[in-house]
C-alpha cells in the first residue's frame, strides 16, 4: 500500500514537471515569435525606404524646364525729386505684378533726404524693372546683382519627397494589415515621423519655388536739394519806405524853414540895428574914398 502511494506521488511529480516545462517552452516560443515578428517588421520597414530611394535613383527625376535661379539686386541712385521717383517706382511694381515688401523715407537734413524700397518682381520682369529703375535716376551710385542656382537642390528635395511618400503608402498598407497592438503603435509612430519629414521637405520646395519665381530688389534713392532763400514781402516795402522818406525830408525842410523864420522874426530888432550900422559904415567908407 505504501509503495502504491509512492508510485502515484512520483508519477504526479513527473506529470507536473512536464506541464511546467511545456508552459515555459510555449511562453518562450511565443516571446520568440513576437520578437521575430517585430524584427521582421522592422527589417521590412527599414528596407522600404532604401528600396524606394534606390528605385528613385535609377529613375530620371523630372527636372525644371529651365535653371532655377534666385536673383537679388541692390541699386543705389541719386534722384531729382524723391517723392516723384518713389511714386513712379510704385507704379512700375504694380505694372509688373510685383509687390512692395518695405518702403521708408528718411529726412536727413533740410538739403538731403533718402528713401528705401524693397520690392519683389516676377523673375521674367527682373531685368526690365532694373533698367527702368536706372532710367528713373539722375545718377546710379551703386548696382549689385547676384544669382544663386538651386536647381540641383530642388531636384534632390523632389526626389526625397517622392521616396518619403512611397514609404508613407507602404506604412499605411502595413497599418491595414497589422493585427497586433504593438505593431499598430509602431507603425503610427513611424508614419507620424515620415509625414513630418514630408511637410518639412515640401516647405523647403515651396520656399525655393517662391524665391525663384519672384526676384528681390532693394532700391535706395537719395535726393539733394539746393535751398534758395525766399524773398519776403516785408523786406520789399518800397512804396511805404518812399513815402516815409518823403515825409521825413519834408519835415526836415519845414523844420529848417521854421527855424529860419523864428530866428529872423525873433531877432528882427537886432537885425535892423545891425543893418543900420552896416549901412552907416558903408556910407562913411564911400565918402572917404570920394574925398581921397
Amino acid at each position: 500500500m505504501r509503495k502504491a502511494w509512492l508510485f502515484l506521488i512520483t508519477i504526479s511529480f513527473f506529470v507536473l514537471l512536464a506541464a511546467c516545462s511545456g508552459d515555459e517552452e510555449s511562453a518562450k516560443m511565443s516571446s520568440e515569435d513576437r520578437a521575430s515578428d517585430s524584427a521582421e517588421f522592422k527589417s521590412e520597414e527599414e528596407s522600404v525606404e532604401a528600396e524606394v530611394q534606390q528605385e528613385s535613383a535609377t529613375e530620371d527625376i523630372e527636372a525644371p524646364n529651365s535653371r532655377m535661379i534666385i536673383h537679388q539686386a541692390r541699386i543705389s541712385t541719386n534722384v531729382k525729386d524723391l517723392e516723384k521717383a518713389q511714386h513712379n517706382m510704385e507704379q512700375k511694381v504694380k505694372k509688373y505684378d510685383g509687390y512692395i515688401v518695405e518702403s521708408n523715407v528718411y529726412l536727413e537734413s533740410d538739403e538731403t533726404s533718402s528713401g528705401k524700397m524693397v520690392v519683389r518682381i516676377p523673375e521674367k520682369h527682373f531685368e526690365t524693372f532694373l533698367s527702368e529703375a536706372e532710367e528713373e535716376a539722375s545718377k546710379v551710385l551703386e548696382k549689385n546683382v547676384t544669382g544663386q542656382d538651386v536647381t540641383e537642390q530642388y531636384v534632390d528635395l523632389s526626389s526625397r519627397v517622392k521616396s518619403k511618400r512611397a514609404v508613407e503608402e507602404r506604412l499605411l498598407a502595413f497599418m491595414k494589415d497589422a493585427q497586433k497592438t504593438e505593431d499598430l503603435l509602431k507603425i503610427s509612430t513611424d508614419l507620424a515621423k515620415i509625414q513630418e519629414e514630408i511637410e518639412v521637405l515640401v516647405g523647403k520646395i515651396n520656399y525655393l519655388e517662391n524665391q525663384t519665381s519672384f526676384s528681390t530688389i532693394e532700391l535706395t534713392m537719395h535726393e539733394k536739394r539746393v535751398i534758395i532763400p525766399e524773398i519776403e514781402n516785408k523786406d520789399l516795402n518800397t512804396w511805404e519806405k518812399t513815402k516815409k522818406q518823403f515825409i521825413t525830408s519834408t519835415n526836415s525842410l519845414l523844420s529848417v524853414g521854421s527855424g529860419i523864420i523864428v530866428f529872423v522874426i525873433g531877432n528882427l530888432p537886432v537885425l535892423v540895428l545891425l543893418g543900420v550900422i552896416i549901412v552907416v559904415v558903408v556910407c562913411i567908407i564911400k565918402r572917404r574914398k570920394v574925398r581921397g
